[in-house]
């Protein structure tokens, strides 16, 4: 067995974009808030895809997918989640479960948490129940609390494949 933990935190865009809607856990929510990053800025895969690659002893997402590569500029984090699952696979792994806990003042996302659940499970090739977002606030405290970003921890449990 092996254990990962990811953390990613992003800021809100001082403008609201059409092109870049906030998008968590690969679903689109429709609150008029925009994140700043080089792919779509999905904190929540963000952190999944740290988690995996730290439990197979990868890195993480920056040294696979440099903000300094023009090619993953604007990218589907979903994308970025299925090619390191794939890592996950010929490292010989399987998921066991992924907690994940979602560090957000704004929007309220306990309305999304299922689609969430549903849609990460679907991008792992894993059933429903090995996936739970779980949100909480920092009570208004910090710069998530003054809803200037939002931050995500996630952490996988991986069982070797036989």
């Amino acid at each position: 067995m092996r254990i990962g933990h990811g953390f990613d935190v992003h800021r809100f865009a001082p403008r609201v974009s059409e092109h870049k809607p906030l998008i968590l856990g690969g679903v689109t929510l429709p609150d008029a808030l925009s994140l700043e990053a080089h792919s779509d800025g999905d904190v929540v895969l963000h952190a999944l895809c740290d988690a995996l690659l730290g439990a197979i002893g990868e890195g993480d997402i920056g040294r696979h997918f440099p903000d300094t590569d023009a090619q993953y500029a604007g990218v589907s984090s979903v994308f970025l989640l299925e090619q390191v699952c794939s890592l996950v696979s010929a490292r010989g792994f399987a998921l066991s479960n992924a907690d994940i806990t979602v560090v957000a003042q704004l929007p309220k996302l306990a309305p999304h948490r299922e689609a969430m659940c549903s849609s990460i499970a679907a991008a792992l090739s894993a059933p429903r129940d090995r996936v739970n977002v779980k949100a909480t606030t920092t009570e208004q405290l910090g710069a998530i609390g003054r809803g200037e970003g939002i931050a995500c921890h996630a952490v996988v449990l991986l069982e070797a494949c036989e």
